[in-house]
């Protein structure tokens, strides 16, 4: 067999291969192929592509996949401008839907000059890193350590750190994203509804003068707001009043006005908290001394 006859059997059989792959690739293309709406790309560029969860789903390619199946409406983006859902709703044809905006909310009043550090931290600047030391050095094993890792993980800058070393969260900035509540090692933060106004600002569970010792704001477990507040609203559970958020249709101001450490509050519309009536007036600026 000459050269050029063994080279033209070598083409010969990589073209009848060629072929042969080819054929059965676009076999596979048409027997596999899974159609994809057009209009999920189009939607996903109407999203702020934060891949925050606020909404619910993973992320916002998932979430656009689930406005055009129905899973989902436009008004569970809360990063979104209202104007922008209301775009997405009239473009897929769909009604915007109502969401209830939630928020995050911190609970521990405990700042530098209300509650006591027995033992001073030092090392990385992180609530994480701090809590494995001894829990932190804060007197109440359960207040929060004040080293902004809430403030660090928030994309949407709605968490800031006061002069007392507490997180305060902006409710126009907060989308209840969660990542707040995932990075936070005493589990302080928890997401709330704006409607759900009663709110327990404290996770101790020592009871009486011993908790009071450690912290001035403190939930001693005195019961006043669960006798005060409609049956069932209000439970004391391992010494920490607990509000009963399905029963929120009863909830009122009545709960926090004889709270004698103001631990339990009401937030207002704006945003803002209020203690009651007989909470304990708290005129020191300056920070309590470390043990």
């Amino acid at each position: 067999m000459t050269d050029i006859t063994s080279i033209a059997l070598s083409v010969g059989f990589m073209a009848v291969l060629g072929s042969i792959l080819a054929s059965i690739l676009v076999l596979a293309n048409k027997r596999l192929f899974v159609y994809e709406d057009p209009r999920i790309d189009d939607v996903e560029d109407l999203l702020p592509r934060a891949n925050c969860g606020a909404c619910g789903s993973p992320g916002c390619r998932p979430f656009a996949e689930g406005l055009i199946d129905g899973t989902y409406e436009p008004a569970q983006c809360t990063v979104n401008a209202k104007e922008t859902n209301e775009l997405i709703a009239s473009y897929l044809g769909v009604d915007l839907g109502a969401q209830e905006k939630r928020v995050a909310r911190l609970a521990c009043a405990g700042g530098s000059h209300v509650a006591f550090i027995r033992a001073s931290y030092a090392g990385m600047s992180s609530c994480r890193a701090a809590a494995l030391v001894s829990g932190g050095g804060k007197g109440c094993s359960w207040g929060c350590l004040g080293m902004g890792d809430c403030a660090v993980v928030c994309d949407f800058d709605a968490i800031s750190m006061n002069k007392y070393g507490l997180p305060v969260v902006d409710e126009e900035r907060c989308t209840a994203c969660n990542d707040c509540v995932e990075v936070c090692p005493k589990d302080l933060f928890e997401l709330h509804s704006v409607n759900e106004q009663l709110f327990v600002a404290c996770k101790n569970l020592e009871k009486g003068e011993e908790a009071e010792s450690q912290c001035e704001v403190i939930c001693t477990a005195c019961e006043r707001c669960a006798v005060d507040s409609p049956e069932g609203l209000i439970d004391i559970r391992n010494n920490l009043a607990v509000v009963n958020y399905r029963k929120n249709d009863l909830a009122s101001r009545v709960a926090i006005e004889r709270c004698p450490t103001g631990a339990i509050v009401w937030f207002d519309k704006q945003g803002g908290y209020q203690v009651g009536k007989d909470a304990k007036k708290i005129i020191r600026k300056e920070m309590l001394p470390i043990g």
